[in-house]
């Protein structure tokens, strides 16, 4: 039973670390959380949905044209919202606004356009249980576990390896320093919304393949906030931490005492985080925190 659980509390929380993961790319380099980060799961989930109703019933290759809808849809609220706004030398808040603003119109304008029903995807991964060390797990919890840890790894990767990863990390402690260098910072921030976008895209799909598509899942992305807070905003590693803890400790508090205080738990985590630490687990120290 514990061992169940637990791989059941890492496959979620490694689709919140998909999510915790763009939040803090971009904080790291802009300072601010994108609110906006939901509504790219949300279409990620519903482009997925569709292009296996509709086009081809191949779960794959539905992935792959989710991750691309959802990183141009990233770029393209960074060029539409925050890049006018950053070009003025906005005040943090009125990104954070804005993001608000996008998130709460994206949903309402899915809602119209796709109704507020639930879609339960036409084809999923096998349903087949695992037995391992005598406990039988699901194979879709280890598929999306493998899958997400295995994009989580190639964009940290991407980050320690290549060239725009050096610039990603130079500009996450100075962006102007490193404009001054010769990088094109707004290539720089369009690359990195479209990796958030990406990795949200691919968590709305497996959102999608464990429960259903509907218009509100992106607010999912609550708990990908919180995992960022807790492992530092800011901080890659520690938003994976935080995600993988916080869901093997949500899985473990529905299973042993009450599914009724899983979001309990979830948002006492904050509060305690935010008392205790506010830099979360591996974040550097901030003036503005959220």
């Amino acid at each position: 039973m514990f061992f169940q659980q637990l791989i059941n509390g890492l496959s979620i929380g490694s689709v919140y670390a998909l999510m915790a993961v763009g939040y803090s790319l971009i904080y790291s380099l802009l300072n601010f959380t994108n609110f906006a980060h939901s509504i790219t799961v949300t279409i990620g989930a519903f482009t997925a949905f569709f292009f296996l109703s509709l086009v081809l019933k191949n779960l794959y290759l539905a992935i792959l044209i989710a991750v691309l809808i959802a990183g141009a849809l990233a770029m393209l609220i960074e060029i539409t919202t925050y890049r006018p706004l950053l070009q003025k030398n906005a005040r943090r808040i009125y990104l954070l606004i804005a993001g608000l603003g996008i998130s709460t119109m994206g949903e309402n304008l899915v809602i119209i356009l796709f109704g507020g029903r639930f879609r339960a995807y036409p084809v999923t991964f096998s349903n087949e249980p695992v037995d391992i060390f005598h406990a039988s797990v699901g194979q879709v919890d280890l598929i999306i576990l493998m899958v997400s840890m295995l994009a989580l790894i190639l964009v940290e990767v991407f980050i320690q390896k290549s060239r725009s990863g050096l610039a990603i990390r130079s500009a996450s402690f100075d962006l102007d320093t490193t404009s001054l260098m010769g990088v094109n910072v707004q290539k720089l921030i369009l690359i990195v919304f479209m990796v958030a976008g990406g990795l949200a895209g691919l968590a709305g799909v497996f959102l999608g393949v464990k429960y259903t598509a509907y218009p509100t899942i992106g607010a999912l992305t609550n708990k990908a906030f919180i995992s960022s807070v807790f492992g530092g905003l800011g901080s890659i590693p520690g938003a994976v931490l935080g995600a993988l803890i916080l869901g093997v400790g949500e899985t473990m508090i529905s299973g042993y005492v009450s599914s009724s205080l899983r979001d309990v738990f979830s948002f006492s985590v904050l509060v305690i985080i935010l008392i205790v630490r506010p830099a979360g687990l591996m974040g550097k120290v901030s003036e503005d925190k959220a």
